[in-house]
């Protein structure tokens, strides 16, 4: 008799959702990353020059990092490795390996 194992999945309610703090490119994503940064140092900068009221732009530096410099950074390592790393999960245990290169589509 054949039967078969169902393992608990990304599918599963217990399962951690997907978080995907990547961009389309890497120019994309550091171009965000130096507006993020740009905004809170100048907003320090131009305390002597405009006064403090110049700091109230430093919360703005968390759209283009979506959340905070460490949900930047998450996401640099997702648009680097976007395509070449795959998870994994068997069993409730999950790994990183290389993705495999999608066929061609041309025969030769």
């Amino acid at each position: 008799m054949n039967t078969v194992k169902v393992s608990k999945t990304a599918n599963s309610a217990n399962a951690a959702p997907e978080r995907n703090f990547a961009s389309k490119s890497v120019p994309r994503h550091l171009a965000r990353g130096a507006i993020g940064v740009g905004l809170i140092a100048g907003s320090i900068a131009l305390v002597p020059v405009a006064g403090p009221a110049t700091l109230l732009a430093a919360p703005l530096a968390l759209i283009p990092f979506r959340g905070c410099p460490t949900c930047w950074m998450v996401g640099l390592a997702q648009t680097i490795s976007r395509g070449r790393l795959e998870r994994r999960c068997v069993d409730g245990v999950c790994t990183l390996t290389k993705a495999h290169p999608a066929p061609s589509g041309r025969s030769g």
